[in-house]
């Protein structure tokens, strides 16, 4: 008779488990916020040129030796520094064909990843509605990007591809 009572109960839930709680935020999109921090020109809309610009950039201040290898000392650096950073939402570069270097396509390839998947259209752009889709609010505004998220102005949009001469990512 134990045995069919025990068979038959619901399963014991964690006492910290309240239906009536509001659902925690498991929004798995934060790192969108950071792809804005490319956005060269602060208008709330991102390029994929602006974020190849930025990515060069930001690898050339860790390739001190201007050798397009950063090391595993220097990558283990960079790891903790974006953990304390990001926490556990930080994106850890990885060594994806283990030749103790880290080269600009690795170390670009997760941003570069998130900005296709987030380009739904496909144009190279990040539009303030594709960014505020992704769930992370809208972007600052500026004269040139009303709320309407229509351009206006002398600015041209990118284009597809936009990658460094000589065919790199």
């Amino acid at each position: 008779m134990l045995a069919l009572a025990a068979c038959s109960s619901d399963p014991p839930k964690p006492a910290h488990w309240n239906p009536n709680d509001v659902p925690r935020d498991e929004n798995w999109h934060s790192q969108t916020s950071s792809l804005l921090r490319y956005d060269a020109n602060h208008d709330g809309t991102l390029t994929r040129v602006e974020l190849l610009a930025g990515l060069h950039a930001e690898f050339n201040t860790y390739d001190v030796k201007r050798n397009n290898c950063l090391g595993p000392d220097q990558v283990r650096d960079i790891n903790t520094l974006r953990v304390q950073q990001d926490g556990s939402q930080a994106t850890p570069l990885v060594d994806w064909n283990q030749d103790n270097c880290i080269d600009f396509n690795e170390f670009s390839g997760t941003m570069l990843s998130l900005f296709d998947t987030l380009d739904k259209n496909g144009d190279g752009v990040l539009t303030p509605d594709e960014l505020k889709a992704a769930g992370i609010g809208q972007p600052a505004q500026s004269p040139n990007v009303p709320a309407d998220g229509e351009r206006r102005g002398g600015h041209r949009r990118g284009g597809g591809g936009g990658g460094p001469p000589g065919g790199g990512q």
